[in-house]
């Protein structure tokens, strides 16, 4: 049997991308994980996620990234669907990509929502195939399942790259979350001026309560 992990990075901030990675291993693999220092993504320096990542990758049969941009997240939102549907769809993605549909597969997700059967349902409805799939979508699955320790750490890694890459372009916002001082000037400053940049995530309340009227003025 394989195992499919998966977790996310960036669910909660202000700005930049929301990223989910899934790591498909033997159970072998999955032990080895453990030993090349695979754990909870927020315990590592960034150092430590840079250079287990790339063992990762060596120590895994694939693996699969993707993200969610600031616009798509609103998108959705005002939409109707909420993060954690958008969540799920971006988890099913990942399935789908690496599900060979023959062989038999774990999958463990770290899980998003307090009611994790009510996830795992939704999850399932946007999976192309479930017949070699055995699902699993828990709370902590990061720290006590390696497989999705990986994942968290891929997802930190290309989270800390873009979040990068955004800084490149428009300067130092922080974190890019809506707690952190920083960020919060950042918006302050220049969120009239970056408001249809595609940096923020104008659905977030932390958007709104600074800038109340913008949507008005989108909308006349």
């Amino acid at each position: 049997m394989y195992i499919l992990g998966i977790d996310d990075a960036g669910r909660g901030p202000l700005i930049g991308p929301m990223i989910l990675a899934g790591v498909l291993v033997t159970t072998e693999q999955e032990k080895r994980l453990k030993t090349l220092g695979a754990k909870d993504s927020k315990l590592l320096a960034h150092s430590s996620r840079v250079a287990i990542s790339k063992e990762i990758l060596k120590n895994s049969i694939s693996s699969k990234v993707v993200q969610s941009s600031p616009e798509e997240i609103d998108n959705s939102i005002n939409s109707g669907t909420n993060l954690n549907t958008l969540e799920a769809k971006k988890a099913a993605e990942i399935i789908n990509s690496l599900n060979n549909k023959k062989d038999k597969i774990k999958v463990i997700v770290d899980c998003p929502s307090v009611n994790t059967q009510v996830w795992q349902r939704t999850l399932e409805r946007f999976i192309d195939y479930l017949d070699n799939l055995k699902i699993s979508c828990e709370h902590k699955a990061d720290a006590n399942h390696p497989s999705v320790s990986a994942a968290s750490i891929l997802a930190k890694v290309r989270r800390e790259e873009e979040v990068s890459r955004l800084k490149k372009e428009f300067g130092n916002f922080g974190s890019g979350y809506p707690s952190d001082p920083l960020t919060k000037l950042f918006l302050r400053e220049r969120g009239n001026e970056l408001e249809n940049s595609g940096l923020f995530r104008k659905t977030w309340a932390t958007w709104k309560n600074i800038f109340p009227d913008n949507k008005q003025k989108t909308l006349f």
